[in-house]
């Protein structure tokens, strides 16, 4: 075979690879390490059993897929939020449809901005299971308002929340990894979290500091290689964030219901959630296009972003001013834009 053949050959099998690689991307729902460890990797059957997990914002959206579908891998519960009715509603539906028993969940209401019970609430989870495997920092709240018209409050109550609640809850648990010198660290963030979007200036403040602060902490615990810290960010899932959300009051939530149909679903969400834990993955994102196309060029190609961010966001305010869903409005014109980018290659 002469050298020319060889090459050509080389280069045939690099531009197969390379086409490969984009119809695997343009079917993603997830970043490409994160679907390559569902392909390849561990699964969480064989890696999550017999542990304890405490999950926080357990009582509804992804926190309450989340215990749903670890209550059918054999692990020990801890669920925690405010409202207590709505965590015995999901302890009753973890008995029903996984394996557990009433004596592996506990039910521990908190509330992260009292951040004077959470040392509490720690020796309580140790004193009824002994261990804490996985914390999962998933409770937080969104927003939905221009910062022109939005009290300072509002900003003060999504950083108490979404942050320092989440940093005191890690600040407690975390001395007891470290002298186990093994456990999970697992953060709920958000795509919001590494790229930005009008009407949400106080959450994706919020996350961002949370993924800045969690990167951080990771290279402070590199002498302990057995506990791993990870985010999780996923783009819009089916749930209430929405409706939940802050408006420019910090009394007043949005309130309204808002389509589902173009978000991913919760229990697909927490499905890469697991993987992503059963594979020790540091930052997964989890989304379907256009949102994940979107998370990708702020990452490789941040120009090009903020020209489409700019054009995306003047629409996306016009339709809150207007009172139009702007997560289903930006999903259409989003995939407008690049289904036209697409025509105009072929």
């Amino acid at each position: 075979m002469s050298w020319e053949l060889l090459l050509w050959l080389l280069a045939l099998c690099a531009l197969l690879a390379l086409v490969v690689q984009l119809l695997r991307f343009l079917r993603a729902d997830g970043d490409l390490t994160l679907l390559w460890a569902e392909w390849q990797g561990r699964r969480p059957e064989w890696e999550l059993t017999d542990m304890v997990v405490w999950v926080t914002g357990a009582s509804s959206g992804i926190g309450e897929e989340l215990v749903y579908q670890l209550s059918k891998l054999g692990v020990s519960l801890v669920l925690s939020a405010r409202r207590v009715q709505e965590l015995e509603r999901v302890k009753r539906r973890c008995l029903e449809n996984g394996n557990l028993k009433d004596k592996d969940i506990l039910v521990l209401p908190l509330d992260l901005t009292d951040r004077s019970s959470h040392e509490a609430a720690t020796k309580m989870v140790l004193q009824e299971f002994g261990k804490i495997d996985i914390l999962v920092n998933n409770a937080g709240r969104s927003q939905r308002s221009l910062f022109v018209e939005t009290s300072l409050d509002v900003f003060k109550e999504l950083i108490e929340l979404n942050y320092l609640g989440t940093l005191s809850l890690t600040m407690c648990v975390l001395p007891h990894m470290i002298e186990r010198k093994q456990g999970k660290i697992v953060t709920v963030n958000s795509l919001l979290g590494i790229i930005s979007a009008p009407l949400s200036s106080g959450y994706c403040a919020s996350k961002h500091a949370l993924r800045g602060f969690f990167n951080c902490l990771r290279t402070e615990l590199a002498t302990y290689p057995g506990i791993v810290v990870s985010n999780i960010c996923p783009g819009p899932v089916q749930s209430n964030i929405v409706k939940n959300a802050l408006s420019e009051e910090v009394t007043k939530s949005v309130g309204i219901d808002v389509a589902q149909s173009h978000k991913m679903a919760t229990s697909r969400c927490v499905r890469l959630m697991l993987i992503s834990m059963a594979n020790d993955l540091k930052e997964v994102w989890i989304a379907d296009h256009p949102f994940l196309l979107i998370a990708y060029l702020w990452q490789y190609m941040p120009t090009w972003a903020w020209w489409l961010t700019n054009i995306l966001g003047k629409k996306r305010i016009e339709n809150f001013k207007k009172g139009l869903d702007q997560e289903q409005e930006l999903h259409r014109i989003v995939t407008y834009f690049f289904c036209l980018s697409a025509n105009s290659w072929k």
